[in-house]
């Protein structure tokens, strides 16, 4: 069985990749601090302990394991919670360190991005896109230390694709939900037209973006992967349909006034009257077979226990 270096897999949503994984392949979970000795983990998971952020620990982590490929999800997940230069070199230097150790053991990677890299959520004004749906294509701007650290986290992978013949992809989520746990349909989300303008409305499940990871990872590890050697991909995670389930154009004209004209619409991926998200998903189902497969709709109050990695 193939093993997997999965960093930061202990977190909200990396134990959800974590969980996803184990079994099609040996998981070595690698976090900040190990879980203790005395417990005992699931099936196919086993922990070790590095601060990624240092460079000879990231290095000397991925060497011991030796994986056949790398999932790098240990991050700061958000703005605000940190001093802000903390936030940027603690996630640049850790996915600069992580994808280097990747590349000198020879392991693909798949990378935790974000659609924060686009720099809409916190931009004061938030900027609207230049095209929509917001394809990978479009611009990068962030203003904010979080999506400059994974815009920086994205340059790196494909520095190190290129430097060690590795193939690498960068997930982009956007906002993730937790079944039985949707931010995104609280009361205070739900009746504030602001308070999801900023990234559109937008969200993703934490289990659509487990099985994306698991489809990238699939294909970098198979014979004819989509994503060439050396060559780094970033791909949109995001639900089919806004939070609000309301049309989108609607909801931008509420919010923002028209639609300005120089943004380029494509009518043909962008109907006026239907609830979707203002991210295309098309080049992670081209690349990957992955559509995302969950809505708010069933999965806000979905019962689900989340996955723990420790033996019952």
């Amino acid at each position: 069985m193939e093993t997997v270096l999965v960093t930061g897999g202990r977190g909200a949503s990396g134990r959800w990749v974590v969980d996803r994984l184990a079994g099609d392949y040996e998981v070595v979970v690698v976090d900040y601090d190990h879980p203790g000795l005395d417990v005992d983990p699931a099936p196919h998971v086993s922990f070790r302990a590095a601060d990624l952020a240092e460079r000879d620990q990231a290095l000397d982590v991925v060497a011991a394991v030796d994986p056949d490929a790398v999932v790098h999800w240990a991050a700061i997940p958000v703005a605000g919670t940190h001093p802000e230069g903390r936030v940027f070199e603690t996630n640049a230097l850790a996915a600069k360190h992580v994808l280097d150790a990747a590349g000198r053991a020879d392991a693909p990677v798949v990378q935790a991005s974000s659609d924060g890299a686009y720099g809409f959520f916190f931009a004061e004004p938030t900027p609207f896109p230049d095209e929509l749906p917001v394809t990978e294509s479009h611009p990068l701007r962030p203003e904010d230390p979080y999506g400059l650290s994974k815009v920086t986290a994205e340059a790196a992978a494909g520095a190190a694709a290129r430097r060690h013949g590795i193939p690498a992809v960068s997930v982009r989520p956007s906002w993730i939900q937790y079944p039985s746990a949707y931010a995104c349909r609280a009361e205070e989300y739900v009746t504030d037209l602001d308070a999801g303008a900023g990234n559109f409305w937008s969200y993703v499940d934490a289990r659509d973006v487990a099985d994306l990871v698991t489809a990238a990872l699939s294909d970098l590890l198979g014979a004819s992967p989509a994503v060439d050697p050396g060559t780094h991909e970033a791909v949109n995670c995001v639900a089919a349909d806004n939070a609000l389930g309301r049309p989108l154009r609607d909801l931008l004209r509420e919010s923002y006034g028209e639609i300005p004209d120089d943004c380029a619409v494509d009518e043909g991926a962008f109907d006026a009257r239907d609830d979707r998200g203002a991210y295309a998903v098309a080049k992670a189902a081209r690349l990957f077979g992955w559509t995302p497969s969950r809505s708010w709709r069933d999965a806000a109050d979905e019962a689900i226990a989340e996955p723990t990695l420790f033996a019952e």
